[in-house]
């Protein structure tokens, strides 16, 4: 992760008006018992705090931020962060620092914040070299659809994993009123161009289409303001935490086999805690990136052409150099990895 990438982030982020939030490496074990179904980890290292409460080491930044944040008509509380989180990975191990970035929206937050949260998580992973995506589901969509199926709440369970799995074979055994829109879900991602006319042909319950109608104006949205990043409409990508209740995204980038960004709708986590506003956020996973970036020795490999100029090759270096690791030579070497290249031996570009 460059310095310089990580820099831009914050700045575009402060440029939307969200303010930095600061916190410290302890706070009280009982927010995250009281909440535990929000928490990736539920394994909590725990410490007594001199007043004898129990202290936890924090394993997630949304639940200090919605904990804290205003609740008052016409209120919005806008917050990012740049802090490090204590969890072990999925599947269990060791618990570790991991380091990680985000914002949060929380108060009463219109469409308008929506699309905001929205845009800025496509703008942050355009902001990485390559190539990157952006996964967009709606958990809205999919409660609409389970219910206009008339799936109870039996199955629900057994048609989320199969969406999860984009597996129509385990939708066997369920009984339901339309299968069809069930297996749509499942088969139905890619583009919103080519998705799109899909669902508004087959979903065109009252509930249903209104849904379909938001994903429309975001994707839309998205194109029209300045993501580079490739948008994706794909239901596979239904958080099962209980909290979420409309739009969730996964963002993907070049060099990293999972999802480095991951956010949404999560307006049922206020409401648990007692308070009548909403929330939506992001967080970027900056141990992922760091892993990915140490995979190669070089962000850019430049291979010149005799033909240009000492000052022509410095002022791409220098300008390249505030990004990442640069090396500029006459072919490609023996002992270096690298991400991507710029061959001008031919005067050609080309990325790898």
């Amino acid at each position: 992760m460059t310095a310089g990438w990580m820099e831009k982030l914050l700045s575009l982020y402060q440029s939307y008006g969200y303010l930095p939030y600061k916190m410290s490496r302890f706070e009280d074990y009982d927010l995250y018992v009281q909440n535990r179904d929000f928490l990736l980890s539920q394994r909590l290292i725990t410490f007594p705090g001199e007043d004898g409460h129990l202290l936890a080491l924090k394993p997630d930044i949304t639940l200090s931020v919605v904990k804290n944040a205003p609740e008052t008509p016409g209120v919005v509380e806008k917050v990012y962060y740049q802090e490090n989180v204590y969890r072990s990975q999925p599947g269990g191990g060791p618990i570790r620092e991991l380091p990680q970035a985000g914002l949060e929206c929380v108060g009463d937050l219109s469409s308008y914040e929506e699309a905001e949260v929205l845009l800025l998580a496509a703008l942050s992973l355009s902001a990485l070299p390559g190539e990157s995506v952006l996964d967009l589901s709606h958990m809205g969509l999919i409660s609409q659809v389970l219910d206009s199926c008339r799936v109870t709440s039996r199955y629900r369970p057994q048609v989320l994993a199969a969406l999860e799995r984009k597996s129509l074979h385990d939708l066997e055994g369920v009984p339901c009123h339309d299968r069809e829109k069930l297996e749509l879900l499942i088969s139905c991602s890619g583009s919103p161009q080519a998705v799109l006319p899909r669902l508004k042909a087959q979903l065109t319950a009252s509930g249903e289409a209104v849904a379909v109608s938001q994903l429309e104006r975001l994707c839309r949205m998205l194109a029209e303001n300045g993501s580079t990043c490739r948008i994706r409409l794909d239901f596979s990508v239904s958080n099962q935490l209980k909290y979420y209740n409309g739009l969730v995204f996964k963002g993907y980038a070049q060099g990293v086999p999972s999802s480095i960004l991951s956010g949404g709708q999560y307006d049922r986590l206020p409401e648990n805690m007692g308070k009548r506003c909403r929330a939506m956020g992001f967080a970027l996973y900056l141990d992922l990136l760091q892993e990915a970036e140490n995979a190669y020795d070089l962000d850019l490999l430049i291979l010149r052409n005799p033909r240009q100029t000492p000052e022509e090759l410095l002022k791409l270096t220098r300008e390249a150099a505030r990004e990442g690791r640069v090396l500029v030579a006459p072919q490609p070497p023996k002992d270096r990895t690298w991400k991507r290249l710029l061959d001008f031996r031919k005067g050609g570009d080309t990325p790898c």
